[in-house]
This record gives C-alpha cells, structure tokens and sequence, in this order.
C-alpha cells in the first residue's frame, strides 16, 4: 500500500474526503484525523483493521497509528506507473558534473541510470519482478524514503521551493545506491535467480519510478543513460 492507499482507507473509515498521514518508518502511518474530527480514535481504529492490506492499527495519545506490509509499497508505485506532466516546482541549481558520488545533481541522475539499468538487465536474464517480501536493513530504509516522497513532494508545491525536494532526492538516490550496491538484484556468477532477486527487481523498479517522478516534477526528463 502507497500512503495515499492509507490516507484513503482512512477517509472511508471516517467519512471525511481526505485523511492526512505521515510517515513514522517503513509501513508505518500515522494520523490525527481521528482528533481532527472529534471521533472515537479506538473506534476508528477497529473499522480500519478490517480493511485489506492493513495489518494493523493502534492508537497513540489519540493518533492512529496503521501498520501495513513495508514491500507493499513497493509493489503500489509500480502499479501506478511513472506520472508524466509539467514541471510543478522550479529546479535550484543542480550540476550534473563532475560525476562523482559528492555531487549531488550527479547522483540523483545516476540512481535513475543505475535503476533503469536493473530493469533491462532483468528482462534479458528473464527475471521478473516479484513479490515483495523478505526486504531487510538497507532495503527497509529505502522503502521508508520512498513513503516520504507524496509529502515532500506536497510541501515542495505548497512552498514552492524546489530546494527542499531536491534534498529529499537526494537522500532517496543515496539510499538506493546502498540497495543497489548491498542488495544485487540480480545473480552474480553462477547463481541462479531467485524469490529474493525478483522482490529486488521490484523494489529497483519502484525507486526508478519515484525517481523519474521526482525529476519531471523539478522539469527534467529522466535519462536511462548518462
């Protein structure tokens, strides 16, 4: 589930068109619309559990506080693709050279590369993406940057100020480059592909998709090779 999936379960829950979560870590929200509203937070809290994809919901000084499965959200930003559209926020200064690692505009625009990279080497070898389970350390770290990006990229809009958002790039492409660097997504050698390189592929898959997202947002096409 994408935090829009969760905000959304939340409005049904509560009747309200909109429900606003923040992330508190890998597959975990939160939510004050319960004490926005002056509802029942136990009360809302019950009605959400019952609803697929949830695994669980507590209350916390009357926030509530949804559990769901950390690689579901992986699975929820391929589904719903990469968004194309006009760039919404202005791009700060941002140089693409010298291509090393401490440049920041660099390795935003390698991520995307190295991603994109993953995705054809997966479908020459033939391995798929997969479910996505069994994601650990610096893979839970990326799934919970990922979880950041609706937000950031809500108050990049509302500020307009693409400084902010671009720092948050930033930090999703340096966490991808920990995933993709400890965690291969595809066999090395010998090893024959497997359920753990197939939930890779799509967790590789998600971070291209948030990246390229994130790149037209500031104005700039995403580029599978630089």
């Amino acid at each position: 589930m994408t935090p829009a999936d969760v905000s959304a379960a939340l409005a049904a829950a509560v009747g309200a068109a909109e429900a606003p979560v923040s992330v508190r870590g890998p597959g975990v929200y939160a939510s004050p619309v319960a004490l926005r509203m002056g509802l029942d937070a136990e009360a809302v809290a019950e009605r959400v559990r019952s609803r697929p994809g949830i695994q669980g919901v507590s209350v916390v000084r009357g926030l509530l506080v949804v559990r769901v499965e950390a690689g579901a959200l992986a699975a929820g930003i391929v589904a719903e693709g990469p968004r194309y559209g006009a760039a919404r926020v202005p791009r700060g200064e941002w140089r693409e050279w010298p291509r090393t690692f401490a440049n920041p505009g660099f390795c935003v625009r390698f991520a995307y590369a190295r991603a994109a990279w993953v995705r054809r080497w997966a479908a020459d070898l033939g391995v798929g993406a997969g479910e996505p389970v069994g994601y650990a350390g610096d893979e839970l770290t990326l799934l919970g940057v990922l979880a950041e990006m609706p937000g950031r990229s809500a108050q990049a809009e509302r500020e307009g100020d693409a400084r902010v958002f671009q720092a948050y790039l930033e930090r999703l492409a340096g966490a991808y480059h920990d995933v993709h660097e400890g965690c291969p997504a595809l066999p090395r050698g010998d090893e024959k592909p497997g359920a753990v390189h197939a939930a890779r592929v799509t967790l590789a898959e998600a971070a291209r998709i948030a990246l390229a997202n994130g790149l037209y947002m500031i104005g700039e096409t995403p580029r599978e090779r630089i």
